[in-house]
C-alpha cells in the first residue's frame, strides 16, 4: 500500500475551477457554447505539441490562437476587447463547491498543499485569492518557470524542488487523466477526480481516486 505523502499539490483548471461559467462569454461571440470544452481541449493539445519539441507559449496565448480558429471555422468575428474579455475570464472563475472541503481535510491532517498550473501564476494567484483558497495553498507553481507545459516530467519535478520534498513524496491531485499519469511516470503519485467519467484502463491507475475532492482527500488520508 501506497505511503501518505507529505503534500499534495493541486492541478487548477478543471481541477479545482470549472471552466462552465465561460459559456456565456463565448456565446456572446456569437459561438455555441458547447464548443467550450473542445476550444479548452484544443489548446492543451497545442500545449502539449510545443511540450514534445522543448517549445512553450503562455497558455493565455494558446488559447487565444484556438479561439481565432474556432471563429474563422464558424463565420465568426469579434473584437479584440470581446475576445479579451473571454480570455480574463480564465482568472475569474469560481471554485467548485467542494474545493474548500477537501483542502481543510487535508490541513487537518498534517499535510502541505500547492497548487500546480498550466497557466500563469499571476492567473492561477488571482482565482484562488478570489475563491479564499490562497491561504490554504503554500506554494503556487506554474508551468512558466520552466517554460514547458504539464505532462512535461521537468513541471512535477519543480514543484517537488519547490516543495522541498522527494517527487515520490508528493501526490499530484487531478481531474486530468494525463495529468495524473504524468505525474506518476515523473515519480509523483497520483490522485483522481472522477466527477462521474471513468479513470483510462490503458493508463496505470492511480494510487487514489474519489468521485469527487473531498472523497480524493479522504483516500489520502487513509493511506497508511
Amino acid at each position: 500500500m501506497p505511503q501518505r505523502p507529505a503534500v499534495v499539490v493541486f492541478d487548477v483548471i478543471e481541477t479545482l475551477f470549472p471552466i462552465e461559467p465561460l459559456a456565456p462569454r463565448l456565446e456572446a461571440l456569437g459561438l455555441p457554447g458547447a464548443l467550450l470544452q473542445g476550444w479548452f481541449a484544443a489548446s492543451l493539445r497545442d500545449s502539449f505539441a510545443l511540450a514534445a519539441i522543448g517549445d512553450f507559449h503562455p497558455l493565455r496565448t494558446v488559447m487565444g490562437a484556438n479561439l481565432d480558429d474556432l471563429l474563422a471555422r464558424h463565420g465568426c468575428s469579434a473584437p479584440e476587447e470581446q475576445k479579451s474579455h473571454l480570455l480574463d475570464g480564465m482568472g475569474q472563475l469560481p471554485a467548485h463547491a467542494d474545493a474548500a472541503e477537501a483542502m481543510d481535510l487535508l490541513r487537518a491532517g498534517g499535510l502541505r498543499l500547492m497548487a500546480l498550473s498550466n497557466g500563469a501564476a499571476e492567473t492561477t494567484e488571482k482565482l484562488l485569492r478570489g475563491a479564499g483558497l490562497r491561504e490554504r495553498v503554500a506554494e503556487v507553481v506554474s508551468v512558466e518557470e520552466v517554460r514547458l507545459s504539464k505532462p512535461r516530467r521537468e513541471v512535477y519535478a519543480r514543484a517537488a524542488a519547490r516543495a522541498g520534498v522527494a517527487a515520490e513524496r508528493m501526490l499530484l491531485v487531478a481531474a486530468h487523466p494525463w495529468d495524473v499519469n504524468g505525474a506518476r511516470a515523473a515519480g509523483l503519485m497520483g490522485g483522481f477526480v472522477a466527477r462521474g467519467r471513468p479513470y483510462p484502463t490503458m493508463l496505470p491507475a492511480p494510487e487514489v481516486q474519489g468521485a469527487g475532492l473531498p472523497e480524493v482527500a479522504r483516500a489520502i488520508l487513509a493511506l497508511a
